[in-house]
């Protein structure tokens, strides 16, 4: 798509069902994704691969590859935390009705309004002339129906419907992951090797089989074909994580992970991160950049993928839980206004990016604008809607 803006795969974040007993971490940790969000799509323009402005910098292609490589599985992996002690407390009528108005009301309304707004900006770039009202009629009547970043909403709500099945069907379905996750209390490194096992089981053979580029859409719904099961895995996992809570697991204020050094998970991310860099310099230089990748250079990716995913979302928690717990932080005021940010921003990060297209400026410079002005004006946003009255229900 030759214009502003990629149109993002991988950005979202629905925080997990309500719960007795905040954990100021954890909530950081939601808010510092959400900002990676729009630092994602601040920068996305910039980059070789989406290369959609005159400007380009290859500091940016570095963030991209990170945030891509972990974010969305980790946004699913705390959405999933609080799953099982919400179902524990509701009848399943009422857990699946808030789960609906908290995901299915927001995407519905999203994918009429925010997105073909958003999209507008795009189209405007390859035909002047476009009103909005033929550009809005076009999308939801012949396609495409392109739904951004919100696709996570509609995703989450059928992972919470099925955590809801399994529920009524046997309580104890996700037992055995709890069980892993307390004797990594002191060990944490048994859940990493969990978590990285069973992602590369899900996500190796399907990144084989659909490709890595390939979306499932229908009308507006619409998933990346080859992360479903990842997701699913990394939801299904931080449920296991909180099925008797998250105290006395691997995610303890006093365990390991809280604890220990972060330095060492840092790094252990690091190496995959770096040796992704050498399958890009093959894939560029040496193959040519062909159409159709060897299945051994998919593969490869593949499992490198999986294992830097694993160990950034180890280090981020290794971090906030060891550093961000107490006290105050600078997330602290967005923390109730996260999600809202996330589900408006993407019409200003697309229109600042359409109104600097022709601009002279430096990439990064290009980047800082739209990165600062699409925050402000998303939380801004954010916090006028909050006004309407039941709208903090959903925001």
């Amino acid at each position: 798509m030759k214009s502003i803006a990629h149109p993002a795969p991988d950005v979202a974040p629905e925080f997990a069902p309500k719960a007795h007993g905040r954990n100021n971490a954890l909530d950081r940790v939601r808010t510092f994704l959400t900002v990676i969000v729009l630092v994602h799509h601040a920068v996305i323009p910039y980059t070789y691969f989406g290369h959609t402005d005159p400007k380009s910098w290859i500091g940016f292609d570095a963030v991209v590859l990170a945030t891509d490589s972990f974010f969305m599985a980790m946004f699913f992996m705390l959405s999933g935390l609080f799953v099982w002690p919400s179902l524990a407390r509701r009848v399943p009528w009422a857990f699946t009705r808030d789960r609906a108005l908290r995901l299915l009301l927001p995407f519905a309304i999203a994918a009429l309004t925010v997105i073909p707004i958003a999209y507008y900006a795009i189209a405007l770039r390859q035909d002047p002339t476009l009103r909005f009202s033929e550009f809005w009629w076009k999308t939801v009547s012949v396609g495409p129906w392109p739904s951004g970043p919100v696709w996570f909403t509609w995703v989450l709500f059928v992972f919470d419907f099925l955590a809801g099945v399994m529920f009524r069907a046997n309580e104890h379905s996700l037992d055995a992951v709890n069980r892993l996750s307390t004797r990594s209390f002191d060990r944490p490194w048994l859940f990493f090797l969990f978590l990285a096992a069973v992602t590369m089981i899900v996500y190796v053979p399907a990144r084989l089989y659909f490709g890595p580029s390939d979306w499932f859409t229908f009308g507006p719904l619409s998933v990346q074909s080859s992360r479903v099961l990842l997701y699913l895995a990394y939801f299904l996992i931080g449920a296991g994580i909180g099925v008797a809570g998250v105290r006395s697991g691997v995610l303890g204020a006093d365990g390991r992970l809280a604890n220990g050094g972060t330095w060492g998970w840092a790094v252990l991310a690091f190496i995959p991160y770096c040796l992704l860099w050498g399958l890009i310099y093959i894939k560029r230089g040496i193959l040519g950049n062909p159409d159709t990748l060897p299945l051994w250079y998919e593969a490869a990716y593949g499992v490198l993928f999986v294992v830097f995913s694993a160990a950034i979302t180890f280090a981020i928690l290794a971090y906030f839980l060891r550093y961000k717990r107490d006290g105050k932080s600078l997330l602290d005021p967005m923390q109730h206004d996260a999600y809202g940010i996330f589900l408006v921003h993407y019409p200003f990060a697309l229109w600042i990016q359409y109104g600097l297209f022709d601009y002279d400026l430096p990439a990064i410079a290009k980047a800082a604008i739209g990165f600062v002005v699409t925050l402000a004006a998303a939380w801004a946003t954010t916090r006028l809607l909050r006004q309407i009255p039941g709208a903090e229900r959903v925001l």
